[in-house]
Order: structure tokens, then C-alpha cells, then sequence
């Protein structure tokens, strides 16, 4: 069993709530647009962390980081990139993925919007977890966390920051 905090669009701020939402967390993803490098060396220095980079980060972030992450999460298999859409919705250099790699979990950032829904096309559960930073036009700031208990992502937590808080 392993407890996954996820955040995205960060834009080079770490919300102070996010180390306790999560403290308990064995690993943190990162779906992009991380800001700068202090950001990824905070995270890694609190949790192992796993990321990718977004659109607006620059060669400082790609040099650390990769477009996309295929994973193994105990025996779940995930897909985790930037710019990635939705069911129904995929972006056209990702959709390719999701139907040769056939990840259980799927994950992407970029939107600002917090999503959380099953695609049941493929078989995936798919994960935004909006934006964790203060950059953009979301009034409130998402983190998600969730356990991956086998195959079986669960008890899932969304922590939302009101934004100037």
C-alpha cells in the first residue's frame, strides 16, 4: 500500500498547507508547470517525487524532468503527463499512449480545473488535480492524495486553499 500526493501548476509556489496534507504521503506527483527548479528540490527533499514538465516551464525544469512518466505504482500502471485532457477529450500526442500503454491511472495537469473521473473506454481512472498555485484564474487552490492499495487506487482526499490564504 502507498499514499500518492499529487499537485500541479504550482508556478514556482508550494502552498505551506500542502506539507501537512502530505506529511503521511509515501511519494509526491507532480503533473507540470512546476515554475523553477527550488520547487522540484523543496519536493524532493520532503518525499520522493516524481514529475513532469508543463508549458510554461523552462530548460532549467526539462532538464530535470521528462514530458511524460510511465510507471508502476504497486500493481497499478500510471500515466502522467502535462497537457494530457480528459476522457472523451484526450490531446491528440496522448491519446496514442493511453491506448498502446493501457494505464490504470492517469494523470495530468494544466487546466487549473480539479478533476477526478473514470474513463471507462479505457479502463483508467483519470486525475487532475487542478492548480496548486497561486498563477491563473482558479479562485481556489486543489492537492489531491489517495492510496494505491494493490491495483485499487482509494480513499481519496482533495484539499482545496483558498487563494491569498
Amino acid at each position: 500500500m502507498k499514499r500518492i500526493g499529487i499537485l500541479s501548476d504550482t508556478h514556482g509556489m508550494i502552498p505551506n498547507q500542502a506539507y501537512d496534507f502530505f506529511k503521511d504521503c509515501d511519494e509526491i506527483w507532480h503533473a507540470g508547470d512546476i515554475g523553477n527548479t527550488d520547487v522540484l528540490i523543496e519536493l524532493q527533499a520532503f518525499k520522493p517525487t516524481r514529475a513532469v514538465y508543463g508549458n510554461m516551464d523552462g530548460w532549467d525544469i526539462r532538464h530535470e524532468t521528462s514530458e511524460n512518466q510511465l510507471f508502476f505504482c504497486e500493481s497499478c500502471k500510471v500515466l502522467m503527463t502535462h497537457i494530457g485532457g480528459y476522457p472523451g477529450r484526450y490531446e491528440r500526442r496522448i491519446l496514442p499512449l493511453i491506448e498502446s500503454q493501457r494505464p490504470d491511472i492517469f494523470v495530468s495537469g494544466h487546466s487549473h480545473i480539479l478533476k477526478v473521473m473514470p474513463d471507462r473506454k479505457y479502463n483508467l481512472l483519470h486525475i487532475n488535480p487542478g492548480a496548486a498555485g497561486r498563477q491563473g484564474f482558479h479562485k481556489v487552490s486543489t492537492l489531491v492524495r489517495f492510496v494505491i492499495d494493490g491495483k485499487t487506487p482509494k480513499d481519496l482526499e482533495i484539499l482545496e486553499i483558498k487563494k491569498g490564504i
